[in-house]
């Protein structure tokens, strides 16, 4: 959530903002039109208080009934009028601060600005595409002849967009989910989270997924709990509407969990194989820092997931996203993307965030930088570490020999039993 002391002061760079990320600046305007209402309603409650409590001590220093009982009357009336007014303040309150949780977060200065995704940067590169004496296949042909891939039957238990992994398919999705768990927790210094794959209604607008998203989420409407779109949305709320003590930060997390998106997508967009479903596997990586801190910590999560990438040995890019492409929350993005040589294209494994303090302010998420200190703010990072099935995609694709058979990356093999190919 933006600061709504920000937007008083600074209309003119919010609507700017709205405008680089393809939003609608007259936003700005309305909040600032229910704002002006709520203080000026807000205003009016007050001096009736100070009416009522000075009248009030005046009564009460009244012997005379016949002087008293008239002013008496007048404060009840005075009263009524502050309760109607005092709704009016509530009313008030919830459209702006329900517009408020409908704009998006500020780009930071370094972003490019654009309307889309073809005015992203291409910031580094690592690997050249691997020539092949065949033509690789992609990965919806070359998974089910090799019998770890079956789309049928995904169809036949959910319906469309669903899949099931066989044997060492399901091996291969594991393996790597252990691996990446083990490699951030030994190497890179994240504590794993096991978390609830449910969130209760307040996490998700926390994160910043609602209102925004709630036509992409799976909602039990009965018990009013949401599957989770990623394990961003529960991590963000562990330290909801906590004050951490000063010296607690950075705190840094990694957690595993199923996603579940309903990925509205325009028809024939990303229909083939398991590029885009409505469930797949992701570990997640998440720091709190300060203020302060937290570019250095977005270009030290970017390292850890590009450690990752090397470490598959599959050429992969970084790209920073533009104004256009930014995600809600996000004050700048980069975008890891492996090349997978079936589908012809660059598939994005990673999307590495910094939301600076648009998460903290609308999960209430405070440190004290030094005891008794006034309470700021955290800055909240998160980037995946890595999605899941692209990666699968990608080893699949990159990794395929003349015979069908596919080779396991070799970092990948002590956490497959030893196994060195598929096929």
């Amino acid at each position: 959530m933006l600061d709504i002391n920000l937007i008083r002061r600074d209309p003119h760079l919010v609507r700017s903002a709205l405008v680089a990320r393809n939003e609608d600046p007259t936003l700005v305007d309305r909040v600032l039109e229910i704002d002006a209402r709520w203080r000026a309603l807000l205003t009016q409650v007050e001096e009736l208080r100070a009416e009522r409590n000075r009248v009030s001590r005046e009564i009460g220093r009244m012997k005379d009934p016949a002087q008293r009982e008239p002013l008496i009357a007048q404060m009840r009336a005075v009263g009524d009028r502050i309760a109607e007014l005092e709704d009016q303040v509530r009313a008030a309150e919830i459209e702006r601060d329900d517009l408020l949780l409908r704009l998006p977060n500020l780009p930071h200065p370094s972003v490019p600005i654009g309307p889309d995704e073809r005015h992203n940067v291409i910031v580094q590169q690592w690997g050249e595409p691997r020539l092949f004496e065949f033509d690789p296949l992609p990965h919806w042909d070359l998974g089910p002849e090799l019998g770890i891939l079956d789309f049928e039957r995904g169809v036949k238990l959910v319906g469309s967009r669903f899949y099931v992994l066989w044997g060492v398919g399901a091996l291969l999705e594991r393996a790597l989910i252990a691996w990446m768990l083990h490699v951030h927790t030994h190497e890179h210094g994240y504590t794993e989270v096991y978390l609830p794959f449910v969130v209760k209604r307040e996490c998700l607008v926390g994160a910043g997924q609602l209102p925004k998203f709630e036509d992409n989420l799976y909602h039990d409407v009965e018990d009013d709990i949401w599957l989770v779109p990623t394990a961003e949305v529960p991590l963000t709320n562990l330290h909801r509407d906590e004050i951490l003590p000063p010296d607690a930060l950075p705190l840094k997390y990694v957690a595993y969990t199923p996603c579940f998106r309903r990925e509205r997508m325009s028809a024939g967009r990303d229909i083939r194989g398991i590029k885009r479903g409505h469930q797949f596997d992701k570990v997640e990586m998440y720091q709190i820092t300060t203020p302060e801190t937290s570019y250095d910590a977005l270009e030290e999560m970017l390292e850890h997931a590009l450690d990752l990438c090397r470490r598959l040995e599959i050429p992969h890019r970084v790209v920073q996203l533009c104004t256009g492409d930014l995600g809600f929350a996000a004050a700048k993005t980069y975008d890891i993307e492996m090349w997978a040589p079936g589908c012809g294209e660059w598939l994005e494994v990673s999307s590495i965030s910094n939301c600076e303090d648009f998460q903290a302010r609308r999960a209430n998420i405070r440190y004290r930088p030094e005891p008794g200190a006034r309470p700021r703010f955290v800055h909240t990072l998160n980037g995946s570490g890595l999605a899941l099935p692209r990666v699968v995609i990608a080893i699949l694709e990159n990794y395929q020999q003349p015979d069908g058979s596919v080779l396991i990356p070799e970092v990948l093999r002590p956490w497959m039993g030893g196994l060195e190919r598929i096929g």
